[in-house]
């Protein structure tokens, strides 16, 4: 059994990687309810947090379905950062998380996400001042380095283990990839296997099929797999992914039901967090990824995109299933 301090976390944990403007509440529970055993939230910005800031605050929002979860918080200031995990470990998740990973521009060059990777005392510092504060499990996400000529990611997790941390996340590219490219998972192999780590080791990126979950898993001995941009609009890759290791048989694709099922409830969810406007803005991202793939689809996702009445939206999605009825029946 896998643990993060204290909390029993599964024999092999499938985590949910935090992504902004993704992993609100209402795509966490679809998520949950489909087999992912650890979920993080959007990252927050400490600064947004400290100020009050309506868009960090509500970030914090958590639910008892949820659980066990993770508050992931980001920035460049050390006593930011502290007061942020103050204010994150009132809101009462399992885990405090720090972003040690983000590649966009407006955050790791200003030397928060990936940037602090440039700095290993600044963030070995941080770090430290964090664990201190609250007396939660505090875990890290963060990238093999800025770049090829700067990748200490073993230093790195030692660093941030002496100081601490409960477990790490690994994503195995350079902030200077981005999201290109192929990551790197014998660097998170070399962490995990390295003699002085002793805290659990999850691996991050490319992980997009049970047979590529199983084979790194066996490959490279991590502790469990962090899976993003896998899990946008189809969240049932988690218990694909669980019926694999057990049976080492593919479970069917999602019937266009399924889909049309989970999409309404990812709607419903969001209509209860963020309320009508909002809670319906927020869901146009995923229409198009929870039906990808079903030919002549576009003028249906014209309508779902520009509706703002849920009504219409919840009628929308039952045309849908019968005017594409068949589609995916093929596993």
């Amino acid at each position: 059994m896998v643990k993060i301090g204290n909390i029993e976390v599964g024999e092999f944990p499938l985590l949910l990687a935090p992504m902004e403007d993704v992993s609100d509440p209402p795509f966490r529970a679809v998520c949950k309810e489909n087999g992912a055993d650890l979920m993080y939230t959007e990252f927050i910005s400490s600064e947004g947090l400290i100020r009050h800031a309506e868009k960090s605050v509500q970030k914090l929002d958590i639910y008892d379905y949820e659980r066990p979860i993770g508050i992931q918080i980001f920035g460049d200031k050390i006593e930011s950062m502290r007061q942020a995990a103050e204010i994150a470990e009132k809101a009462q998740p399992e885990i405090v998380d720090i972003n040690y990973g983000c590649p966009v521009k407006k955050v790791a060059c200003k030397g928060a996400g990936a940037g602090i990777l440039l700095d290993l005392p600044k963030m070995q510092k941080m770090t430290e001042e964090i664990v201190k504060q609250v007396s939660l499990p505090v875990t890290v996400k963060t990238r093999l380095g800025w770049d090829d000529s700067t990748i200490q990611i073993v230093e790195v997790a030692k660093r941030l283990q002496d100081v601490g941390i409960q477990a790490l996340t690994i994503h195995g590219r350079t902030r200077k990839q981005m999201y290109k490219g192929q990551a790197d998972w014998t660097k998170i192999a070399e962490v995990k296997n390295h003699q002085d780590i002793h805290i659990p080791i999850f691996g991050n990126g490319d992980i997009d099929s049970p047979e590529k979950a199983l084979e790194y898993r066996n490959t490279y001995g991590v502790d469990g797999i962090m899976i993003g941009r896998a899990a946008i609009g189809y969240p049932w890759i988690f218990n694909e992914i669980k019926h694999y290791f057990e049976t080492g048989e593919k479970l069917p694709v999602p019937t266009l039901k399924e889909r049309v099922d989970v999409a309404k409830r990812h709607l419903k969810f969001s209509l209860e967090w963020k309320g009508e406007k909002q809670g319906i803005f927020e869901m146009r991202r995923h229409y198009t990824n929870y039906f990808r793939g079903i030919r002549d689809f576009k003028p249906y996702r014209t309508r779902l995109v520009e509706s703002m009445d849920s009504n219409e939206l919840f009628g929308l999605l039952d045309e849908i299933e019968y005017a594409f009825e068949g589609a995916y029946a093929m596993a």
